[in-house]
């Protein structure tokens, strides 16, 4: 079970891990060779490479947010089989042991709406799914909603709708266009190219900064530039969307947090003999 945290001025950035899950690796990494990214991807004899679920819980003086739901508990067999869906404990369980039940979760941020990063946003209850954490308010872009709701041929078997409409049906949906204040000092920007309602999540306390990525840069592998996936939607979107982010990244000193990166959710990216590379944290608690 991932308890990683890291400090963030007042408030307290935990990894709450839904568990990890396997996906193509040439799908993970586009163009980019096998040959290249397999050494620190290893794929498994069905190609598939390990990713984490690395949801956020964000703990602030008066709120308990949290960032995407992760995979959920509501899979059929067969669904866990083909993403080889690994987990000793649920995100519920997690956050349980963390002195945290879902009715404590004031706010629900889904980076967008693909079934890996919403399918923990609601649970079966008498057959039906309901909104699993019934005080929280979720917030997703109103671009995001529209094509989830409107999915075409190459997107629909991302956007599963019992993960999302009983949100609506609810009346527990905020949709948002464009950067949004969510409380003071954590804000979504729109990070368009996954998908173009794809939104990050800034978090900012005592002039320190972080950034939840979601699927701009998915892991640490992800954080070269050319190194995009197959399933972007808009890939060179998504390539000038990483540039710029990084650049600020690197010259405000950013903490950088990776979704599915199955070791390391949190990084800096530093300069060091003229290019920028990662660092890992010493400070985790």
């Amino acid at each position: 079970m991932n308890l990683k945290s890291v400090k963030l001025g007042q408030f307290e950035l935990s990894i709450v891990s839904d568990g990890k899950f396997w996906l193509d690796g040439g799908a993970m990494f586009g163009v980019v060779p096998k040959v290249m990214w397999n050494k620190l991807n290893p794929a498994d004899d069905l190609n598939r490479i390990e990713l984490g679920l690395n949801c956020l819980l964000i703990q602030t003086p008066d709120n308990k947010i949290l960032v995407d739901t992760g995979i959920g508990e509501k899979l059929k067999e067969r669904f866990k089989d083909i993403y080889r869906v690994e987990r000793d404990f649920s995100l519920i369980e997690v956050l349980h042991r963390r002195g945290i039940e879902p009715e404590d979760i004031d706010k629900v941020i889904n980076t967008h709406l693909h079934f890996d990063h919403c399918g923990g946003n609601t649970v079966k209850k008498d057959g039906k799914s309901v909104p699993t954490f019934p005080n929280a308010q979720y917030i997703i872009q109103k671009q995001e909603w529209y094509d989830a709701t409107h999915p075409n041929i190459r997107t629909k078997a991302s956007y599963l709708r019992e993960n999302f409409i009983p949100l609506e049906e609810n009346d527990q949906l905020l949709l948002v266009e464009g950067a949004y204040e969510v409380i003071k000092g954590v804000k979504v920007i729109v990070t368009n190219g996954h998908t173009q309602g794809h939104q990050s999540v800034l978090i900012e306390s005592d002039r320190s900064k972080a950034i939840y990525f979601g699927d701009l840069i998915p892991t640490t592998s992800h954080i070269k530039i050319p190194y995009v996936m197959g399933y972007d939607l808009y890939p060179l979107d998504l390539i000038k969307r990483k540039e710029d982010i990084l650049r600020r990244a690197l010259s405000e000193h950013w903490l950088l947090i990776f979704e599915h990166d199955p070791e390391r959710p949190f990084a800096y990216l530093i300069e060091k003999n003229g290019k920028a590379v990662l660092q890992s944290l010493h400070n985790e608690i």
